[in-house]
């Protein structure tokens, strides 16, 4: 069932490992329609539009959206500033964010990484394993199964993650004998 122009597209719950909770951030077009202390995500050309004034004084509320054609490049010399960075995933088939996690990552980002869009539930342990926090969820399937706690998964992995497996072995056991 797709969304059709007339009916308003149902609101995103915010998921994390602890459980469903209320979202503290809002996404907002410009700094200016957010209030003097609400946290606030921006899309990636509004974020760089700000002034260095502008970006210490919203320090520690604020966010910035990348979409997957946008690079992680840009915001790198920022990274220590955000407290959030919201990766978006526009179409389940489009992978290009699991990178950009990874990335930020590697980068040295310590902050809170959210995963918005077209999130589902086959996706949400790889998303964990790569380094997301946060889940905007608004799939009906997904917003079910992970209100019963059941997130799936595989529960051996030998690739290397930014959040390390939690079976306590990792690429060793595939050497063992049978």
């Amino acid at each position: 069932m797709t969304d059709s122009p007339t009916e308003p597209r149902p609101e995103p719950s915010l998921w994390t490992r602890e459980g469903f909770r209320d979202d503290s951030w809002r996404h907002a077009d410009t700094l200016g329609e957010a209030g003097a202390n609400d946290r606030v995500i921006l899309p990636l050309a509004a974020f760089l539009a700000l002034d260095d004034d502008a970006r210490a004084a919203a320090a520690g509320r604020l966010g910035v959206l990348l979409l997957p054609a946008e690079p992680v490049s840009v915001i790198e010399p920022f990274l220590k500033d955000l407290a959030l960075v919201a990766l978006a995933f526009p179409a389940f088939s489009d992978g290009r964010s699991y990178s950009k996690a990874e990335l930020l990552r590697r980068a040295g980002f310590a902050g809170t990484l959210r995963a918005t869009g077209d999130v589902l539930i086959d996706q949400v342990p790889h998303m964990l394993r790569t380094g997301f926090g946060e889940f905007e969820v608004k799939h009906p399937t997904a917003l079910a199964r992970l209100a019963e706690g059941r997130i799936g998964g595989i529960a051996l992995q030998y690739q290397p993650a930014a959040v390390p497996s939690a079976a306590g072995e990792a690429y060793s056991w595939r050497r063992r004998r049978a």
